[in-house]
């Protein structure tokens, strides 16, 4: 099939910086000592070819990388047109059906002599399977399976210079929607109104946000995690949560930030102590040291305050293509990966207290020689309307 030029179609970045991120994954399929890698994951998938991979929702759309071959990605044939004009990649091998995948994804393996070789597959990120593995290792039996979850992400994890242009310039369009949360904020406005308004003025100011508003809250409703704004109106002395990201060349910057109209003792208390969380885990920030090393930083804070109860999750995680792509690089206890500089990080420090409510800030930042770069310039303070 030729596909002519298609307007509004194309790769976020040059060519050639899809090719050194692939050579990049190669290096590391070497040191892992494996033969070849698929690669299933959407954003792992957006990070290597350009293509956003939101065309494998019935089956997978695998990139398969062997040392000394071309790349070679296997789709469903319908998506040919849209993978030819988003990717930099010119080896596509089609498939029909969903059924049709194993045996397809399973000839193009043979084709590379892998059958009887070490493969990694993405085994714990989305989009793949316990049944797609099962079937592709049913075809072929003699090759050994192993789990290359963690590969593209860290090497993903630290960001070239056309990468961070691309989370800054995000991360302008985020600062813009935090300004229009706080501004919009006055007694019987609604969580749905004021999402409308943050979409608009994103767009006036020449961007999108990752998704319609990901989570606006006001009232008894900042007790939902990741609740989506409703036609629910703020009242006087009553909380409001807000998190997003804006969004540029498939890169998402996201922020948490909270106000109170009027006073609200549980906000003020759990914002406070989230704010001296936040702070200790940047902190902690630096080359070298591990992501377990940063947890425990923020960890300490809530333990000394004598509600160590409050923080039920993790303190952070890398950022980048897509919010976040499960088998990322994750800030959470006894994590051993080690932070270089160039990694991008999202640190959300929501707190959860004895109400139920879920309150706190963030901070997005770029890991520097000498410590942290903030991406954002709204403060992280709790705003008062």
């Amino acid at each position: 099939m030729t596909i002519s030029a298609i307007p509004l179609t194309g790769m976020p970045f040059p060519k050639s910086e899809y090719e050194r991120r692939q050579q990049k994954v190669l290096e590391a399929v070497a040191r892992a000592n494996l033969d070849a890698l698929l690669v299933t994951a959407h954003g792992h998938l957006q990070y290597l070819t350009g293509y956003n991979g939101r065309g494998a929702y019935f089956a997978p759309f695998p990139l398969i990388l062997v040392p000394g071959r071309t790349p070679t990605l296997v789709i469903r044939e319908y998506e040919l047109g849209a993978v030819r004009a988003e990717s930099c990649v010119a080896e596509i091998v089609t498939y029909t059906e969903q059924n049709d995948f194993p045996k397809v994804c399973a000839d193009v393996l043979r084709r590379y002599g892998l059958q009887n070789k070490s493969v990694g597959f993405e085994l714990g990120c989305w989009n793949l399977a316990p049944a797609d593995v099962s079937r592709v290792h049913t075809q072929l039996p003699d090759m050994k399976i192993a789990d290359a979850t963690r590969l593209v992400a860290l090497v993903a994890a630290v960001k070239t210079e056309l990468e961070l242009e691309a989370m800054r310039a995000a991360m302008v369009l985020t600062d813009v929607a935090v300004r229009t949360f706080q501004n919009s904020l006055r007694e019987g406005v609604t969580e749905a109104e004021v999402s409308a308004k943050i979409d608009l003025d994103v767009r006036k100011a020449g961007g999108v946000l990752q998704a319609p508003v990901t989570t606006l809250l006001f009232g008894e409703r900042t007790k939902l995690s990741h609740g989506s704004p409703m036609d629910h109106p703020i009242r006087n002395d009553e909380p409001a949560f807000m998190e997003l990201g804006g969004l540029k060349q498939g890169y998402s910057a996201g922020l948490v930030r909270c106000a109170v109209l009027g006073r609200h003792p549980e906000t003020e208390s759990l914002h406070a102590l989230s704010v001296e969380a936040l702070e200790a885990v940047i902190a902690a920030i630096k080359p070298g040291a591990t992501a377990g090393e940063v947890d425990a930083a923020g960890r300490k804070v809530i333990e000394r305050s004598q509600r160590p109860k409050v923080l039920n999750h993790r303190v952070g995680y890398q950022t980048g293509i897509n919010w976040t792509e499960r088998g990322n690089l994750s800030l959470e206890p006894d994590a051993t990966d080690v932070l270089q500089a160039g990694m991008t990080l999202h640190m959300p420090i929501i707190l959860c207290g004895e109400g139920g409510y879920l309150l706190g800030t963030s901070e997005h930042v770029l890991v520097t020689e000498s410590g942290v770069e903030i991406l954002s310039d709204t403060p992280h303070t709790l705003y008062r309307a």
